[in-house]
């Protein structure tokens, strides 16, 4: 069997390798540092600056809730077929899904808001911010 991405997987991959080139990997050692500097402060729990520093740029990049599947209200969602080529890039660095809002807490909650959420809870939540067009 043959199988090819689509030509929006393929650029969506494509948007993504830049990203983790220019943003992601070149951070790995400032990411180690600053969890290391939290647990040294006795608060393993503080969110970790460059992620949160991160986080705008993949938004505005459309980089942002990838993982929201297609549905009524997110017709530009992905299927899990074409999620799961852009998760394998995440996966090479562990922490680097939350910076484009694909980790739990983050997946499951965007999800039911998108789901069962009232209009205006989803235009401020999920529609407002996975830009994926």
């Amino acid at each position: 069997m043959e199988f090819n991405h689509s030509p929006r997987v393929r650029e969506l991959q494509e948007r993504l390798r830049a990203f983790f080139a220019a943003h992601i990997v070149p951070n790995e050692t400032t990411y180690a540092q600053q969890v290391d500097e939290n647990r040294r402060k006795g608060d393993a729990f503080t969110a970790v600056r460059i992620i949160e520093d991160l986080k705008p740029k993949a938004h505005d990049a459309g980089l942002w809730n990838l993982f929201l599947p297609r549905s009524p209200r997110a017709p530009q969602g992905l299927s899990n077929l074409e999620y799961a080529p852009l998760c394998e890039i995440m996966g090479a660095v562990p922490w680097s899904a939350e910076v484009f809002n694909c980790s739990a807490p983050d997946t499951g909650n965007m999800e039911t808001i998108e789901r069962y959420g009232t209009e205006a809870q989803t235009r401020y939540w999920p529609a407002r911010s996975a830009r994926l067009s």
